[in-house]
């Protein structure tokens, strides 16, 4: 069955970094569109990035750019998201998901999520 298990999660000070990983199992993942969503505490999930199947084409929240850089390594079946400069306003649990093409990532498959606190 389908898997995608988030790590790299935890507690960071506001300034640093932080590198999310999504391990994928049980499609092909080499021909999905992978993406990471976040939501905090009383608000709901938002996109944060996305990249196409071939890691050709990436996406990103107007909140993410700049900061925050999605990868990933089809050999590995491995999405990464690689946060820098985070702001108190970052903490949240953040999910991947999967599916054929960015635009329909919210209805593809999804992960357990992995937590991010950034303290002040």
């Amino acid at each position: 069955q389908v898997q995608l298990v988030e790590s790299g999660g935890g507690l960071v000070q506001a300034g640093g970094s932080l590198r999310l990983s999504c391990s994928a199992s049980g499609f092909t993942f080499s021909s999905y569109a992978m993406g990471w969503f976040r939501q905090a505490p009383g608000k709901e999930r938002e996109f944060v990035a996305a990249i196409s199947w071939s890691g050709g084409s990436t996406y990103y929240a107007d909140s993410a750019k700049g900061r925050f850089t999605i990868s990933r390594d089809n050999t590995k079946n491995t999405v990464y998201l690689q946060m820098n400069s985070l702001k108190p306003e970052d903490t949240a649990v953040y999910y991947c998901a999967a599916a054929k093409t960015p635009a329909v990532l919210v209805h593809g498959y999804w992960g357990q999520g992995t937590p991010v606190t950034v303290s002040s």
